[in-house]
């Protein structure tokens, strides 16, 4: 944060003293810098994937040098503001470490809030210690025999020997997995015949988890990735809009074009964190499914937290947005873990911009819905093309050389409306046609705020 902030800092200085020479009438760049002032009065800036031309010194300073002060010094406040932040956590941290309670903090303040706990504290204290040692993950290492010095897990009698604290060898038999059975034999096998194990050797991890009448038990081995992976575009795609109650993929052809495209739905609401990863689990499976059938890779936005996808939902604010970060993070991993399994590719893309261009732009034009739109416009992406403002629409943008994301933005805040409006008050298809302001379907309220955002 700290050289960041100095970055910003010498940036600013050298714009600083850019501005002073130029207000003198005498302008003059720092040494390193790739500004280039022509005999001709032209000022140029190469950069690394385009140029940037200014006529003449009062253009420099206006359009370049006023604008990038004015954004390094707001960029120097936040990085100040963010840096004080975190040396105040950093300052609480030594004054007070955060406590953890193994068992669960809501259990233990049961013993002190709940009526039956407050009568009967022993039946509290079994509960809380059943909570305690409900779960035990044991770590693996390399160097070991079979990969962990507590665990040993013979391939051919199914059975796993644990070493207790008190020395004593606890024999659970007949082991069996009903996933990844070989998996594991394969690798607890090559793990004991390994001869130079600090080198060559891999780890293998343990859990168990206490569930009263019986016992959970996970072996947790490292899994190469599939070496036969279908990264090839040149059918096309299938591109992925992930939200918190479906999935919507679209099917994209190699020329950026239109196919299908469809949705799967799933609840997560009132469900357990497992349930949610079986519901998530089993979409994800149906989405490589499609993916594997028209031999396509996936295209997948890049993992966005913003209030877009983790909002308030349904209910308390935090509680469900927790929720819906979880799933979110879920789908995502899903999808990834089979596909990988499955020989699929995953892409993955910037998301910015993608669910407004999509539903100004293509929602309308093939009937389908928002985040069908999106999917599309996250698979044209992913095939390496630029979502530009159609013709009906361009008028509404600034003509300047400024990025096409750029006039998203504007375009978001002017059409600033009910998202099925949209399919009545312009078409794509039919650019001299024109916005409809007056369509019916469009409140007092929305006619006034599209006039005037229209406008201007």
């Amino acid at each position: 944060m700290k050289k960041k902030l100095k970055t910003e800092r010498t940036k600013l200085t050298k714009l600083g003293k850019m501005k002073e020479s130029c207000i003198k009438g005498n302008l003059r760049f720092p040494k390193n810098t790739n500004f280039v002032l022509h005999k001709s009065g032209i000022i140029s800036l190469e950069l690394k994937n385009r140029s940037l031309i200014w006529m003449n010194s009062y253009l420099f300073e206006h359009r370049y040098l006023d604008v990038e002060w004015k954004r390094t010094k707001a960029k120097i406040g936040r990085l100040t503001h963010r840096l004080d932040r975190l040396e105040q956590k950093k300052t609480k941290l030594k004054e007070h470490i955060p406590s953890a309670v193994f068992g669960g903090k809501k259990l233990f303040k049961q013993q002190f809030t709940k009526e039956e706990f407050i009568k009967d504290h022993e039946a509290w204290r079994k509960l809380f210690l059943a909570a305690r040692n409900k779960e035990m993950i044991i770590s693996g290492r390399k160097d070991a025999g079979s990969g962990n010095f507590v665990f040993h897990y013979n391939p051919m009698t199914k059975e796993l020997h644990m070493n207790s604290i008190t020395g004593k060898v606890v024999t659970f038999p007949e082991v069996i997995f009903p996933y990844g059975q070989e998996m594991v034999d394969k690798t607890v096998t090559d793990q004991i015949q390994c001869k130079n194990k600090k080198e060559y050797g891999k780890p293998i991890s343990w859990s168990i988890e206490d569930h009263g009448e019986y016992y959970i038990i996970k072996c947790l081995v490292e899994v190469e990735s599939n070496p036969y992976i279908h990264f090839s575009t040149s059918d096309g795609v299938i591109g992925v809009d992930c939200n918190y109650h479906h999935i919507a993929w679209t099917d994209v052809s190699k020329d950026g074009n239109f196919l299908e495209s469809g949705k799967l739905s799933f609840s997560i609401e009132d469900k357990t964190s497992g349930q949610i990863t079986k519901i998530i689990e089993a979409e994800a499976i149906a989405l490589v499914d499609i993916a594997v059938r028209k031999k396509k890779p996936i295209v997948l936005e890049k993992l966005d937290t913003t209030l877009s996808k983790t909002g308030d939902r349904y209910g308390n604010k935090k509680a469900n947005r927790m929720k819906s970060m979880f799933a979110y993070r879920k789908m995502i991993q899903a999808i990834k873990s089979r596909a990988d399994k499955m020989g699929v590719a995953v892409i993955e893309v910037n998301p910015a911009f993608t669910s407004v261009s999509g539903k100004l732009k293509y929602m309308r034009k093939f009937g389908i819905s928002i985040h069908q739109a999106a999917a599309f416009t996250i698979g044209r992406r992913g095939l390496g093309y630029k979502e530009k403002a159609p013709k009906v629409l361009k008028k509404y943008v600034p003509k300047d050389a400024s990025h096409h994301w750029k006039h998203w933005s504007i375009l978001d805040k002017k059409f600033s409306v009910r998202t099925h409006i949209l399919y009545y008050i312009f078409n794509v298809n039919q650019p001299y046609q024109g916005i409809d302001v007056f369509h019916p379907s469009l409140s007092g309220e929305e006619k006034h705020q599209l006039i005037k955002a229209l406008s201007q």
